[in-house]
């Protein structure tokens, strides 16, 4: 039986199995990316809701794990050298995960490092940016009047999904044939922007052919349809 007592976030959100590796989220964008990874590669793992609702990544157990107060966050109690393993940031989990397994992160050195180079291009443009378009559109920066910031992020949300359409000319999947942690990474955003966001008109989703259809082949997949609710919503 494995001891996870060393982890103050298990003492609010007990392990009920210990031996399997826990997630700490919610599905949104990021929380989703490490739940349909874990359904894709079948790593038994036991996932706990996470309520940002209710502030509680900034409860004293919760930032213990992750200082930065995010979601999503695991502790695999099978970690390097058999030893228990806390992590935060979906980006780094997916690098985990994919290494851990040897599943969709490919051992060719020079085809990971294609793979990771459009994680981190995920990590660094398409969830800022996006994020920041959900903000000025759906949430309280609606009410600004000012809409230069919208205007803004709206424009470059645009190229970067105009970049992931180059990409994927003459391409099924980011990398080609073979489905990796760079599409995982993405679609969780590319759904939230013209799903929950509403913004599909403001970037012209329509004026796009392949990232459309990229992500529908995705969102077709068994594992990411499960992925994408878990864990239950409170």
């Amino acid at each position: 039986m494995s001891d996870l007592s060393a982890f103050p976030i298990t003492r609010r959100w007990p392990a009920q199995h210990p031996d399997r590796l826990q997630l700490y989220s919610l599905p949104t964008p990021n929380g989703v990316k490490v739940s349909i990874m874990l359904e894709e590669i079948g790593l038994p793992y036991e996932p706990h809701t996470i309520d940002i609702g209710k502030n509680e990544t900034w409860t004293p157990e919760f930032l213990s794990l992750n200082p930065n107060g995010k979601i999503p966050a695991i502790i695999d109690p099978n970690g390097p050298g058999g030893k228990p393993l806390g992590l935060f940031e979906s980006g780094a989990i997916l690098i985990y995960l994919g290494e851990k397994t040897g599943k969709l992160l490919t051992a060719d050195p020079a085809q990971r490092y294609e793979v990771l180079q459009w994680v981190f291009f995920q990590m660094a443009g398409i969830g800022p940016m996006f994020g920041q378009v959900g903000f000025f559109h759906k949430f309280a920066g609606k009410d600004i009047a000012d809409k230069r910031p919208l205007e803004r992020y709206v424009t470059e949300s645009k190229r970067l999904l105009g970049v992931i359409e180059t990409r994927l000319e003459g391409r099924t999947w980011i990398m080609g044939d073979d489905y990796t942690v760079a599409d995982i990474a993405m679609l969780g955003w590319v759904r939230n922007l013209i799903g929950f966001y509403g913004a599909g008109e403001l970037v012209d989703f329509k004026s796009l052919k392949r990232v459309p259809a990229w992500l529908e082949r995705a969102l077709a997949r068994p594992a990411v349809q499960r992925g994408l609710e878990i864990p239950k919503r409170p």
